[in-house]
């Protein structure tokens, strides 16, 4: 079968020092400081085998992530810009939906309890955890000790088919009856991003109250995610900062209220003014430049009138923020960071949200092929008239 492939030169920076669970020339938890010249071939493999507890799934969709692109550019010294787990070469491709073709002993489905039989619609989480280690025992497996990602540093799902294990699937069942065949597995490839989404604003954030301002900067798929997630838990102002036109009509159809380009208007101001003063109980920098935004998110902050803020740090970036201390002390606000999405129930959270209505679809803005990914994870670097760009299965 044929699968998109990465691959880059194990070339560290000076000062680099390999982690617990850096493997030499394979792996590392700092991709950003280890990994040079990057490159993407379509290479083949041969159809995997389903070992016990595992499935084979036929891959139906799979989207393509910034973590992709990232992982696929590189700076001006030739490193990649991911900063995160990657072990190369590997398979790319996390958001994926598919139908499992066979289950290997003791593969059970979580939704029927049963054994999985073959044909169930599927999605997976991207993030491979290991149930045994203190954050894992302590509810947190997206920090697991022994962290594997799909995609990332295990070969993922661009391709035909992928072999998972069974405790890292979600059945797509809820969604057939809304979605329809073909579609329930585009809004099935979506699941990976929403809970990506639904973890920072949900539970890292923790919530707003039904009534509480929010800010989202940054209109790619998680933001829009995150628009739609706040709208449907009661948001009184769901504030979207983008540039782009084609990605600010999609917030507004994802449930944003207002809309502001940072590049035209004074952050601060608008903020301020859409909001009678008092700013927002909740921002989200999703847009990978925590360097830039940050301030301006600070600046509200400081001028608004709301109390007890919270800045959740969900865009991955090797970048430092300038913080202002007496900020946070003075105002009660706090910032938190979150990754990924495992734990505390995501994923079905995200299913039943979108069979109840939370149509995510929309911001597929382009369908491709296998063949064409490469190119469209290249071209994902500097143009962003694409929203998601996902890859349908033949």
């Amino acid at each position: 079968m044929k699968a998109v492939t990465l691959i880059a030169d194990w070339d560290p920076r000076p000062g680099f020092k390999l982690g617990s669970k850096d493997i030499e020339g394979r792996q590392t938890y700092l991709g950003s400081r280890v990994w040079r010249n990057p490159r993407l071939e379509i290479r083949e493999y041969d159809v995997p085998k389903p070992g016990p507890g595992e499935v084979l799934i036929e891959v139906k969709a799979c989207g393509i992530c910034g973590s992709d692109v990232h992982m696929a550019q590189a700076d001006e010294e030739g490193y990649i810009l991911y900063p995160g787990l990657t072990g190369f070469p590997c398979i790319l491709g996390h958001e994926l939906s598919g139908v499992v073709v066979e289950a290997g002993p003791g593969a059970y489905d979580k939704r029927t309890n049963k054994p999985f039989k073959g044909g169930e619609p599927v999605c997976a989480e991207e993030m491979l955890w290991c149930g045994e280690c203190q954050p894992c025992s302590d509810g947190y497996p997206n920090h697991c000790e022994r962290l594997n990602e799909i995609g990332f540093n295990v070969n993922g799902a661009f391709a035909k088919y992928i072999v998972l294990p069974a405790k890292y699937l979600w059945s797509l069942e809820p969604l057939r009856e809304r979605y329809g065949e073909e579609k329930m597995f585009l809004a099935g490839s979506l699941v990976e991003p929403t809970s990506v989404a639904y973890n920072a604003v949900i539970e890292r954030g923790g919530g707003i109250r039904p009534g509480d301002n929010v800010v989202i900067c940054g209109g790619g798929p998680i933001g829009l995610a995150a628009v739609a997630i706040l709208k449907r838990h009661g948001a009184a102002r769901v504030i979207l900062s983008e540039p782009s036109p084609s990605r600010a009509e999609l917030g507004k159809k994802l449930g944003a209220d207002y809309i502001i380009d940072p590049t035209k208007v004074d952050f601060t101001e608008e903020v301020l003014r859409i909001t009678d003063g008092y700013g927002a109980s909740l921002y989200l920098e999703a847009t990978g430049l925590p360097q830039i935004v940050y301030p301006q998110i600070e600046k509200t902050i400081w001028e608004g009138r709301t109390l007890n803020s919270t800045v959740v740090i969900v865009a991955r970036a090797d970048a430092k923020i300038p913080v202002t201390g007496e900020v946070l002390q003075v105002r009660r606000a706090r910032i938190i960071g979150a990754q990924g999405h495992s734990g505390h129930g995501t994923f079905p959270r995200v299913i039943e949200s979108m069979a109840a209505g939370m149509d995510m679809t929309p911001i597929i803005t382009k369908k491709i092929k296998l063949d064409e990914v490469p190119e469209h994870i290249i071209k994902l670097q500097t143009d962003r008239t694409e929203c998601k760009v996902t890859c349908v299965m033949d």
